[in-house]
């Protein structure tokens, strides 16, 4: 293989980089590429029963255990607490530190559209962060890469100003299983506290077979793994050829104009193995 690339994703919460990221990087860890995860909170909001403190210890753990399953070298959680992500000058410069030491090809994130604060910010900090990871004289402590990244924003379903382009979309029929896995990980989220988000009040997940487990990871969340290969299918056929018209769930990026210039035929195969 090539020199292995190196993937950094940064997501708003602990469970953000699993859902957006989670079935493409298994596929790039496996064949040798080095992909780190960054949730930028804590995560001791999502929960209607649990402490605080308590929450953000356990939900570092389920991060934790997700990475091992997906065989990813890292995924760190930042000190910020959930639901208060600022697009300040300290978390500006904590990005781009994180940027500068890790050395990335790419780097990933959500756009500044979005419903969760949270996710806005965390997207509009990495853009702002795009060209300051650059800047010399700008966090003098961390020097700067050889090579500055590319920029790229994971899937949303939110259509204003616009839709997000699908410019690459990997399929992930393939890893789906091992994806589902990850999931299965953030247990505080996926069969508590998003149950009684959404509306389901006596929920009880310890009652569950792992294939009801699997079910309901599918039904409440793989649609949007459903929509992104709609979205992507004139993408999909592109890479995959054929095998493009038949992906059911895949994972969907827009090139960002933030960082690195790359022709838009090597971004549509930069996710790819």
């Amino acid at each position: 293989m090539a020199k292995p690339k190196r993937f950094l994703f940064f997501g708003a919460h602990p469970d953000d980089a699993d859902l957006l990221f989670g079935g493409t990087a298994i596929k790039l860890a496996r064949a040798g590429h080095v992909v780190k995860l960054v949730s930028t909170c804590n995560g001791d909001c999502g929960h209607h029963l649990m402490r605080r403190a308590e929450l953000a210890a356990r939900r570092y753990l389920e991060t934790q255990d997700a990475a091992a399953v997906a065989g990813i070298e890292e995924y760190q959680v930042l000190d910020n607490h959930d639901c208060e992500i600022e697009c300040n000058l300290e978390n500006r410069k904590e990005i781009v530190r994180i940027i500068r030491r890790f050395q990335p090809d790419v780097v990933i994130s959500h756009r500044a559209v979005d419903y969760h604060a949270d996710h806005r910010h965390t997207g509009q900090l990495v853009m702002d962060a795009a060209y300051l990871v650059g800047v010399p004289l700008f966090c003098e402590d961390t020097p700067i890469p050889p090579r500055a990244p590319v920029f790229a924003y994971c899937y949303d379903r939110f259509t204003d100003p616009r839709p997000i382009r699908a410019d690459a979309a990997v399929e992930i029929d393939s890893v789906m299983d091992v994806k589902l896995a990850m999931l299965n990980c953030h247990v505080s989220q996926f069969y508590e506290w998003l149950p009684f988000d959404k509306g389901f009040k006596d929920f009880n997940h310890l009652t569950m077979t792992t294939e009801q487990k699997r079910n309901w990871l599918l039904t409440h969340w793989g649609v949007r793994f459903q929509t992104a290969a709609n979205l992507g299918r004139d993408t999909l056929i592109k890479t995959y050829g054929d095998k493009g018209k038949t992906v059911k769930c895949a994972e969907i990026f827009e090139f960002s104009p933030y960082g690195r210039p790359m022709p838009a035929d090597e971004f549509r195969v930069l996710f790819e193995p």
